[in-house]
């Protein structure tokens, strides 16, 4: 009687690494811009949800007969946004994450760089300023 061995012959094991090695190679750049997109996206829906709070704090001032729009966005408890969000969002330093700089000014940071956003009482209005801001068209556009 004849036994056969059944196995991968050493052409065939090659051959299943250098395919697992080329999709590695296509998979792990497009991982690292999925990072990038997804705090971009993060970012956006922060940015819309820190302006929908304004706007809704100041709904609420008119309901009571305030004209003027809130002074702060934070209520001094280490957590940002925390007057005008029920979720406040926790500081960071990293990509990714949102810092505060200054009473009303803001610091988003994403690819290495601090993107400046600054709360106006007067305006009510919380925008990206321009020229400290590398960042600032993909994140409010």
């Amino acid at each position: 009687m004849k036994s056969t061995k059944k196995a991968f012959t050493m052409i065939e094991l090659v051959f299943v690494i250098v395919v697992l090695g080329i999709l590695a190679a296509v998979a792990v750049p497009r991982l690292a811009a999925t990072r990038t997109d997804a705090q971009v996206t993060k970012a956006r829906a922060d940015i819309a949800t820190i302006r929908s709070g304004i706007i809704n704090e100041r709904q609420g001032r008119l309901f009571r007969g305030q004209s003027n729009f809130i002074a702060t966005l934070d209520a001094n408890n280490g957590q940002l946004f925390s007057s005008i969000m029920t979720y406040p969002i926790t500081a960071g330093t990293t990509d990714g994450h949102w810092s505060q700089s200054a009473a009303t000014t803001y610091n988003f940071r994403i690819l290495g760089a601090n993107n400046r956003f600054d709360y106006n009482a007067a305006t009510g209005t919380f925008d990206c300023v321009t020229a400290s801001a590398p960042s600032c068209g993909i994140l409010t556009d």
